[in-house]
This record gives C-alpha cells, structure tokens and sequence, in this order.
C-alpha cells in the first residue's frame, strides 16, 4: 500500500458497530431492561435516514420507560396501616389460634402432626404483635381483649420447637408420605426452643423501658395487669424448665432477666413481690450454679444488686434463704485471682454491693459473722487483689453502727489491725487503679477504725490508740 493509498483510508464503520455492540455486556450488567432499550435503540438508528436525529427518539423511548417502571413500583401495595383497628383484628387472630392451639393438644396429645401446623401458625401471630410495642398508648387494648392473660397462659406452654420446627423438619420433606408419627414426636421433642421463649421475646419488647417512659398511662394499665397475673412467678417456672446450654434457651432467660429489669426500673416497688414470688431464689441458685462465666451469671448478679437495692424485705428474704453464705462462697474465687475480664470483674463487683446492702440489716450481719465473712475479707485485704478495695467497704458496712459492736470484737480477734493500719497509712496505687479514689479510701479506712474506737472499752481501745 503506497502513500496516496494511505490517505484516502478509510476505516470500516462496521468495525465501530461490533465494537459497540461488544459493549452492551457492560449494559448488561446494569440490568435488562436497559440493555433491551439499548438494542431498540440501535435498530432504529439503522431504520433512521440521515437527516434523523436519533438522540432525541433515544431519550423520550428511554424516559417513557423508567416513567412506567416508577409508576409500577409506586401501584405496589404497601403494609396495612398499624391503628387502634389493626390491632384490635390481630388480637383476636391471636385469640382464635391460641384457642385452636390449646383445643388441638387437649384433643391429640400423642399425635404431634395433628397440632403442628396449629402451633406454626400461633407462633406467627406472637410474632406479629410484636408491632404493638411501637405504640404503648394502645397498650390498653391487650388488657381490654385479655390478650394479657393469654400471653401470660402461653408461659408455661409444652411445646418445646415452635420457632424452628419448619427447619427441624426440612430432613423430611423429601418423603413422599411426609414425616411419620415417630419423626414427628422426635421433632417436638428435641428441638429448638418453645413457644413461650416467643412470648418472653415479646414482653421484654413491650416492657422495654423507653417504650413505657412514652406513654405513662398506657404502661401502668400494662404492668397493673402482668402483675395481677403473677408474671414473676410463671417467668421463673418457665426459667426452671430452659436448658442454658441450648442458645435460644440462654437467650430466653437473659430476656426474662431483661423484663424483670424494665418492670423494677419502672416501678421499684415490686421488687419484694418478685422476690417472693420465686424470683430470690432462682437467682441465688443460679449464682452458685458451677457453669462457665458467660452473660447470663453477670445478669443475674445485676438482677440481684436491683432487688436488694433500699428493700429491708428483699434483704431478710435473701438472709433466710442462707444467700449470704452464697455471697461470700461466691466471692470466695477472688480472694487470690483476679477476674479474668471486664465482665467478670462487674459481676464481682455486683456481689460486693449485694453484700454490702444485706448488711444494712442487722439479722444479716450475724449470719455475715457466724459464715466468717471478717476473715474472708481481712484475706482479701492481704493477698492485694482486685478485691481487694470492695472488701474493705464490706467492713466498713459490717462494722459501722451498734449492730457492728461483735464484729469490731472479731476483727481484732483474728489481727484485723495488722492489716487496716498499713491502709490507713497510706493509699495503695492499686486501689486507685481500681476506680477507688483516695479520699474514698481513707473515708472507708477512718469508718472501721472509728467503729473499732467506739465499740471497745478502755483497755482494747488503748491498745487501738497506741497503734498510731
């Protein structure tokens, strides 16, 4: 190819086209119906003459579409509008499938298959209503339709599979006659958790605490009537029967410790009902349970802290039921090891406090005396530990006051100075690094020492005095 040849090159135009149509994959990518408008486009480009100008047919074509693609998506029917009707109309679906449910078990007891679907299908309403919690103001609704009732019935509840039964039997569905009588019972028997861990999920929803502080009116018509239903005491029967081992069931019971929070926060008053009602000793068995540490044993710490907060009555209950042996048998671990997390050490922690407003009552600081608390917490101040600045507050607590008069005698009993006077010397660098500041310190170590003044007589307060 000479010179001249080269100029008058021209390349060819179909090149471009393949090249373009080689680039509708990226079109593609960006949906089809963009790479059909596409297409269309180019065929009309080719029916176009010369003096067409395809541009402006391109884009009109292309508007009209995502006009009518808009339109189609907003004639889409939205969720039915949640009011004071919806609500009415999903309680009593609730009602119908509740009753179904319980009339099905009553009828075949030894037939799961029968009742399955039944149950299902009431687990999907539990579900449902959980959009009740949006609206506390319509709170009074679920008392008026004895929705609460109810739910609080479903507590105790035998099914043990509700919320995954559809999955526990997806093993089956490739049987042309379906799962047998015996598949079935082994599905009901052994699998996930039951319905009222459902239930728990939705009253730890209803009780959340924001949700009560937005209508006031609304959330004492519902605690008035969890209460009159002795909620604590079925919540502690269902907590009895819960594997912790399994995780839906440890998440049951952390939501149960969560609605028994929401309720104390809300009305600090019934915490002595709960108390009674079974709550103190669940909580004191579950404690001293010999589990791992994990997020259930730090709750219940925290649970009890609240129940025994400003509550003589909890104080005395827990007492009697030898709670403060568990205490100190609990507190016991820390004496010579530290906790081994963040969250291990706010348990100890919530146990020092449960501790010290159990001393506040003076039958408790004899039990706290006969279950040699003095030397386990002289102990603590020894070995230097983490413990070591809550157990010198328990002492203060344990001594201060006349019920502390046979304590300061036992503290000095087993050489309790020989361990409080280096303190009131001087502040140890590791109770400042445990969040004690120094004049909370010294204010402690001046109590006991005043305590231990003023409850012996001449002759053992000169020797305190010749300590200085």
């Amino acid at each position: 190819m000479d010179v001249g040849e080269l100029l008058n090159y021209q390349p060819d135009r179909g090149a471009k086209r393949i090249r373009d149509e080689e680039g509708g994959g990226e079109d593609a990518r960006g949906g089809k119906q963009l790479k059909g408008a596409r297409d269309l486009a180019r065929h009309r480009e080719a029916a176009l003459g010369p003096g067409d100008d395809p541009d402006q047919e391109d884009t009109s074509e292309d508007r009209k579409r995502i006009l009518e693609k808009l339109m189609d998506s907003e004639e889409e029917p939205e969720g039915e509008p949640v009011d004071e009707s919806s609500v009415k109309k999903m309680i009593l679906t609730f009602e119908k499938r509740s009753y179904k449910n319980q009339e099905l078990r009553i009828k075949f007891p030894d037939n799961p298959e029968k009742f399955m679907e039944a149950e299902l299908d009431l687990n999907d309403i539990i579900q449902e209503m959980h959009v009740v919690a949006t609206m506390p103001e319509l709170y009074h609704l679920l008392v008026e339709l004895n929705a609460v009732h109810s739910l609080l019935g479903l507590l105790s509840h035998e099914n043990t599979d509700i919320l995954h039964l559809r999955t526990a039997t997806a093993p089956h569905s490739n049987r042309r006659c379906g799962p047998t009588g015996s598949d079935m019972q082994e599905v009901t028997l052994n699998g996930a958790p039951h319905i009222a861990i459902a239930v728990v999920d939705l009253l730890q929803e209803l009780t959340d605490i924001d949700t009560l502080q937005e209508s006031e009116e609304g959330a004492e018509v519902l605690i008035d009537a969890l209460l009159e239903g002795q909620v604590v005491a079925l919540l502690v029967q269902n907590m009895e029967r819960l594997d912790e081992q399994v995780k839906e069931e440890a998440d049951g019971v952390y939501n149960t410790l969560a609605i028994v929070e929401n309720m104390a926060e809300f009305r600090p008053g019934l915490c002595t009902e709960a108390a009674q009602q079974g709550l103190m000793q669940w909580l004191l068995k579950r404690v001293k349970a010999k589990l791992p540490f994990e997020a259930n044993k730090l709750y219940c710490s925290e649970i009890l802290a609240i129940v025994l907060q400003n509550n003589d009555s909890t104080r005395e209950l827990l007492g009697e039921m030898d709670g403060i042996d568990v205490l100190l048998q609990q507190l016991s671990v820390f004496k010579r090891h530290n906790p081994s997390t963040a969250e291990e050490q706010e348990m100890m922690e919530n146990l020092f406090d449960s501790l010290c407003s159990c001393l506040m009552l003076s039958a408790n600081r004899d039990r706290f005396l006969k279950g040699e608390g003095l030397q386990l917490m002289n102990l603590m101040l020894r070995e230097k530990k983490m413990s070591r600045t809550s157990a010198l507050k328990v002492l203060d607590h344990g001594m201060t006051g006349p019920e502390g008069t046979d304590n300061c005698h036992k503290f000095v009993d087993i050489l309790g100075l020989r361990t409080i006077f280096p303190l009131f010397m001087k502040t140890p660098k590791k109770m400042k690094k445990a969040g004690l500041s120094e004049k909370e310190h010294e204010g402690h170590v001046c109590s006991v020492l005043i305590s231990l003044l003023l409850k012996h007589g001449t002759d053992e307060r000169s020797t305190l005095v010749r300590k200085f």
